[in-house]
C-alpha cells in the first residue's frame, strides 16, 4: 500500500481519485453487447452466454424442480444465517415506510404526496468469482415490502449452467419467482428492452464488473431507471491509536477481496498504528484464498497519515466513501461529523462485513465519491412518489390573481387563462347568490 504522510488539502483532490479505466474503450465494447440484444432477444443472450459464461442454453428460465434441488444442497447453517439476515434487513427497511401528512399551504388548498411501488423491477446478482446471495437480500426484501407488483432476477450461470444454489436458495426464501440464467451486460440489455423469454422492468438494481456498471450507464441515457452508479468496492478506515491494528488489517482486507480493482485506505493520526496495521496486513493476507486478488487491490490502495484526527475526517469528506469504519476514542462524536459516505460503521466491533450480511442495513451504496450526492439503495428506492392537490373554489381565490400575475409575466397566455376563466364563474356564482 502506498504511504502519503501529512498531505496538504490541495492535494486532497489528487489522493481522492479512484483506480482509473478507460471507459470509452469499456463503453465501446458493452454497446455492441447492448445493440445486439436489443435487436436479436433470446438468440443474441444464447450467444453471448456461450461466449462469457462457456455453456450453450436452449432455456435460460430456472424451475421450480432446480429451485428445490438447490435448497437441499444449502447447509442448515448457511440457511438459518440467511433467514436471520433476512429478518434483520426486513426490520430495517419496514422502519422506513412513513405516511406523510396532508399539508394545507393555504385556506382551501391542500398538498399530498402519495408512495407508489415501482410496477416492475429487475435485480441483478453476480455469480462470477463470489456469488453475491447477500445482495439477492439487500434487494429483494425492500422490493417485496414495497409492493412491486413484478420482481424478476438475472445473474449468470457456470460452465454447467448452473446458478449457485445458495443464490437459488434464497431468491425461493424471499418469494422471487421468476428467475433467469443471464449475466453481464446483455442481462441488463435483456432487462431494459425485453426479449422473448425475459420481460422489460422499470428499473433495474444490482452490482456487477465494470461491464456491467457501463451497460447500466448506457442503458439509463435510453430512460430505463437504475439504482444508482457503483462499481468497485471500497472502504476507509479512520483511526486513532486507541485501535486494535488487527481489527483495521482485517477490515481493509474484507473489501479488498471483492476484486482487483477495489480501493482501501486508512487515515491515522498515529504513525505507530500505521506501522502496526502494515504488520497486521502481512500476516493476515497469506492465509486468504484470494489474497492474489487482494494483492492486486493493496497496489492501488492508500495509508495516510494526517496531523490530527480532526484533519483526517475532513479528508473522509472530501473522499466520500462508499464504506466508513470509524475507530477512535471519540468514534461517536466523529460520526456525527460525516457529510459524505454510503454507509458508517461505528467502534471496535461494528466491522463493515456485519453490514454486508446481516445488521439490517443495505449494501448497495455508491462508490466512486458519489456519496456526496447519492444514497444507497433503501425502501424509498423501489418507490416513486406521486403528489397530489385538491383545491377549493375558495382555495382558488386564495391563490388565483398570483398565478394569473405569474403566468402572464411568462407570456403563458393560456395558463393565466385555465384560472381566469374559473375565477370569472366563482365570483358570477357569488354575485348571483
Amino acid at each position: 500500500m502506498k504511504i502519503i504522510r501529512h498531505p496538504q488539502p490541495t492535494q486532497w483532490v489528487e489522493y481522492c481519485k479512484r483506480p482509473v479505466f478507460d471507459t470509452q474503450e469499456i463503453f465501446g465494447r458493452v454497446k455492441p453487447i447492448i445493440e445486439a440484444v436489443k435487436s436479436g432477444g433470446d438468440r443474441a443472450l444464447r450467444r453471448f452466454t456461450e461466449r462469457f459464461d462457456g455453456v450453450a442454453l436452449e432455456n435460460f428460465v430456472v424451475g421450480e424442480l432446480e429451485i428445490q434441488t438447490a435448497a437441499d444442497r444449502v447447509h442448515e447453517d448457511l440457511k438459518a444465517a440467511i433467514r436471520l439476515a433476512r429478518e434483520n434487513i426486513r426490520k430495517f427497511h419496514q422502519s422506513q415506510r412513513k405516511d406523510e401528512p396532508v399539508i394545507e399551504t393555504s385556506p382551501g388548498v391542500s398538498c399530498w404526496r402519495k408512495p407508489v411501488a415501482i410496477e416492475k423491477v429487475g435485480l441483478y446478482i453476480p455469480g462470477g468469482s463470489a456469488p453475491l446471495f447477500s445482495t439477492m437480500l439487500m434487494l429483494g426484501v425492500p422490493a417485496q415490502l414495497a409492493g412491486c407488483r413484478e420482481i424478476i432476477l438475472c445473474t449468470p450461470p457456470n460452465s454447467q449452467g448452473e446458478i449457485h444454489p445458495a443464490i437459488l436458495f434464497t431468491a425461493h426464501e424471499i418469494g422471487i419467482p421468476r428467475i433467469f440464467k443471464v449475466g453481464g451486460a446483455q442481462a441488463i440489455a435483456a432487462m431494459a428492452y425485453g426479449t422473448e423469454t425475459i420481460p422489460a422492468v422499470d428499473k433495474i438494481f444490482g452490482p456487477g464488473n465494470q461491464y456491467v456498471t457501463a451497460a447500466k450507464q448506457l442503458i439509463s441515457l435510453d430512460g430505463v431507471a437504475i439504482d444508482l452508479p457503483a462499481g468497485p468496492s471500497e472502504v476507509a478506515v479512520l483511526a486513532d491509536d486507541s485501535a486494535d491494528p488487527a481489527f483495521i488489517a482485517s477490515d481493509l482486507l474484507s473489501q479488498a477481496e471483492h476484486g482487483a480493482d477495489s480501493q482501501v485506505v486508512l487515515i491515522t493520526d498515529s504513525e505507530k498504528l500505521l506501522q502496526e496495521v502494515q504488520a497486521a496486513l502481512k500476516k493476515q493476507l497469506p492465509a486468504l484464498p484470494r489474497a492474489e486478488i487482494v494483492e492486486q487491490s493493496l497496489q492501488h490502495s492508500l495509508l495516510v497519515l494526517t496531523d490530527t484526527v480532526d484533519r483526517g475526517m475532513d479528508l473522509i469528506n472530501a473522499y466520500a466513501p462508499e464504506h466508513l469504519i470509524i475507530q477512535t476514542i471519540n468514534a461517536e462524536e466523529l460520526a456525527a461529523r460525516v457529510i459524505n459516505a454510503g454507509s458508517v460503521f461505528i467502534g471496535p466491533y461494528t466491522p463493515e462485513s456485519a453490514g454486508d450480511y446481516a445488521s439490517g442495513t443495505n449494501h448497495t451504496l455508491p462508490t466512486n465519491g458519489y456519496a456526496r450526492s447519492y444514497s444507497g439503495v433503501s425502501l424509498d428506492s423501489f418507490f416513486k412518489q406521486i403528489t397530489f392537490q385538491r383545491i377549493t373554489a375558495g382555495g382558488l381565490q386564495q391563490i388565483g390573481p398570483a398565478i394569473e400575475v405569474m403566468s402572464a409575466a411568462e407570456e403563458l397566455q393560456a395558463h393565466q387563462q385555465a384560472v381566469s376563466i374559473r375565477l370569472q364563474q366563482i365570483n358570477e356564482e357569488l354575485s348571483n347568490g
